[in-house]
């Protein structure tokens, strides 16, 4: 959960987690029209979110798809909706 919660800790990579919300594939040029960086930047935020599972990519010719991986983001819901239960035996740590 480290690497996923460090991805989105930085404020662009967040935002490119918001447009890519809903299951819309994008491509990476659209991504890169809707924010105020270059390619080679969006290119390393890119890598960090793939690399932490939170997005997914896909070559299409000369550009890069990206969409969000549902399932890392559901693991990510379960995760943080387990921190308000109390551990059921004293000493467990669950999933942390």
């Amino acid at each position: 959960y480290a690497l996923m919660f460090k991805a989105l800790a930085d404020e662009t990579r967040l935002k490119i987690v918001c447009q890519l919300r809903g299951g819309e594939e994008l491509c990476a040029c659209d991504i890169l029209d809707n924010l105020n960086i270059t390619q080679p930047t969006l290119s390393h935020h890119m890598k960090t979110l793939t690399e932490s599972g939170l997005v997914n990519g896909r070559k299409d010719a000369n550009w890069m798809k990206y969409t969000i991986n549902a399932a890392r983001v559901d693991e990510m819901q379960l995760f943080l909706g387990g921190l308000k239960a109390k551990p059921e035996t004293s000493g467990q740590s669950g999933n942390c």
